[in-house]
């Protein structure tokens, strides 16, 4: 079975995001290191968003917790965002942002390299996210 510590360590990050509003393509190249702590894990990831316009460092972290065999992410200051099953992979999660709606899905099918998926859409937002993780 797999839980919270099978995603915990060093890992490449390769995202490519459509926006389907501008027709733009953007990129993040970076690493994300997942720690376990007393309480579930840490999230951090750092590389460079590759815009259009130019490049630009970025970062993000998040809480990862485990919930009744599901492993939760919650944004570096507690709240919600979503929550997951680590054995199963193809399932939709959603979070609504504002009026923009979050639908996602994580894919193990080439596990240990793993990906999710964001399909993002409201009045704000138009595109769609994906992020390959492959392990250092």
């Amino acid at each position: 079975m797999r839980g919270l510590g099978d995603f915990c360590g060093h890992f490449t990050v390769s995202r490519t995001i459509e926006d389907r509003r501008s027709g733009a393509q953007s990129q993040f190249e970076g690493t994300a290191d997942i720690i376990a702590t007393p309480e579930g894990a840490t999230y951090a990831e750092a590389g460079e968003l590759i815009l259009p316009a130019g490049r630009f460092a970025a970062e993000r972290s998040y809480l990862w917790r485990t919930t009744a065999g599901r492993i939760e992410v919650l944004f570096a200051d507690g709240r919600p965002f979503h929550d997951f099953d680590p054995e199963v992979g193809g399932q939709a999660t959603e979070h609504l942002c504002g009026a923009d709606m979050y639908r996602g899905g994580y894919d193990f099918s080439e596990w240990t390299c793993w990906a999710v998926r964001w399909d993002v859409t409201g009045p704000r937002k138009d595109y769609t996210s994906v992020t390959w993780y492959v392990r250092r």
